[in-house]
C-alpha cells in the first residue's frame, strides 16, 4: 500500500468545527497527503457525527480514527473524544492515556507523534481555539524540519491557540484559512524537503505518552524536577527543558503549560477555600443547635457562649468568602489586561 507523501496535521479547539469545514473545503486537491483532525470536544460527543459533518465538506475519505488503522494518502482521520490520536509510521494508535493541556484527545499528543514518525514531511495547522495546546507540538514540528501555519489571529473566532504558537515559534506561514489550500499546493509541487534526525527528547517525551507510563531516568533526561505537584494525581512534576513554551510532566503522564498549571492551581485554591466554607458552616449550625439546646433547658451562660462561637465562625466564612471574591477579581483583571 503506498504511503502517503505528506502527513498534515490539524488543531482547533473553541469555534473550531467551521473553522475545520473551511478548511477541508481550502484543500481539496491534497490526494497523495494524508489529514490529521484533533477538534477539542466533550468526551461524551458523537465522534460519528462530526466525521459525517467534515465529509460534505470535501471529496477527500473522512474516517473516524481506529486503533491499528494504516494510514493512506486522500484521507481525513479524525480523533475519537476522550482517546489520544498518536501517528505511527504507516498506521494509527489511539490510547486512552493521561490528559496533556486538560485535554483528550491532545493536540500536542497528535502533533508530537506526528513530528517523530515524518519528520520533515510534516506540516502542522494550527485554527482558532482558546488557551495553548497545539503550541508545544508545533514546537516539536518545527524542530523535525516540518512545516507550520498558523490561521490569522483576526480571522479566528478564538486567538488563543494562533497567538500563543506565534508568540513560541517561527511559523512558515501565518494566513486566512482560503489561502492554506494554494500554500499547500505550492509546497507539495515542489521537491521533498530533506528528512531531518529526531531529537532524543522528543523520542523519549512520545515514547512516555505511547507506552502511558514513565521511567524516572527518562524525565531526568528531558526535564528538571520542579518544586510542583501535579493537579490531576498529586504527584511531583518535571520542568520540561528544550522548549520555548513552559511546560510540566508529571510521573503518571499528565502535562500542563506553565499558564494552564497556574490556572488549575487557581481552581483547587478556590475549591479548597470553598471546603473550608462548607465545614465551617456545618460547625456553626451545630453550634447554634447546641445553643439552642441549652436554651429549652435553661441554661443561658452556655448558650450565650456558643452563639459567640458561631459568630466569630460567621465573620471568618465572611472573610473567605470575600477572599474568594478577591481572588476572582484580580484574576479577571490580570486576564482583560
Amino acid at each position: 500500500m503506498k504511503e502517503p507523501a505528506h502527513i498534515i496535521v490539524v488543531g482547533a479547539s473553541a469555534g473550531g468545527l467551521k473553522a475545520i469545514a473551511a478548511l477541508l473545503t481550502a484543500i481539496q486537491d491534497v490526494e497523495d497527503a494524508a489529514i490529521f483532525i484533533v477538534l477539542h470536544v466533550a468526551k461524551s460527543s458523537s465522534g460519528s457525527i462530526l466525521t459525517n459533518l467534515l465529509q460534505k465538506k470535501t471529496k477527500l475519505n473522512c474516517n473516524l480514527a481506529m486503533d491499528g488503522q494504516r494510514i493512506e494518502p486522500g484521507s481525513v482521520y479524525v480523533a475519537r473524544p476522550d482517546y489520544h490520536l498518536i501517528i505511527k509510521p504507516g498506521y494509527i494508535q489511539l490510547i486512552n492515556g493521561p490528559r496533556e493541556n486538560r485535554w483528550r484527545p491532545s493536540i500536542d499528543v497528535l502533533f508530537r507523534s506526528a513530528a517523530v514518525a515524518y519528520n520533515s514531511r510534516v506540516t502542522g495547522i494550527i485554527l482558532t481555539g482558546l488557551l495553548d495546546d497545539g503550541t508545544a507540538g508545533m514546537v516539536a514540528i518545527k524542530r523535525c524540519g516540518g512545516t507550520c501555519i498558523v490561521q490569522e489571529p483576526d480571522e479566528a473566532e478564538f486567538q488563543d491557540m494562533p497567538s500563543n504558537v506565534l508568540q513560541r515559534v517561527d511559523v512558515d506561514y501565518r494566513v486566512p484559512i482560503t489561502d492554506i489550500g494554494y500554500i499547500l499546493n505550492d509546497m507539495f509541487s515542489k521537491s521533498e524537503k530533506p528528512s531531518v534526525k529526531v531529537p532524543q527528547d522528543l523520542l523519549l517525551e512520545a515514547g512516555m505518552t505511547e507506552n502511558m507510563k514513565s521511567q524516572i531516568n527518562d524525565l531526568e533526561k528531558i526535564g528538571t524536577h520542579s518544586n510542583y505537584t501535579c493537579p490531576e494525581c498529586g504527584g511531583g512534576l518535571w520542568s520540561i527543558d528544550n522548549d520555548p513554551i513552559k511546560r510540566y510532566r508529571c510521573f503518571t503522564g499528565h502535562v500542563f503549560t506553565q499558564g494552564l498549571l497556574l490556572e488549575q492551581q487557581s481552581e483547587h485554591v478556590e475549591e479548597s477555600l470553598w471546603a473550608s466554607i462548607r465545614m465551617m458552616e456545618e460547625k456553626r449550625d451545630l453550634l447554634l443547635t447546641t445553643a439552642h439546646n441549652y436554651q429549652l433547658i435553661g441554661n443561658e451562660a452556655m448558650s450565650n457562649n456558643k452563639r459567640t462561637e458561631a459568630d466569630i465562625i460567621e465573620s471568618h466564612i465572611s472573610q473567605i468568602k470575600g477572599l474568594i471574591q478577591s481572588l476572582k477579581e484580580n484574576y479577571n483583571e490580570k486576564e482583560l489586561n
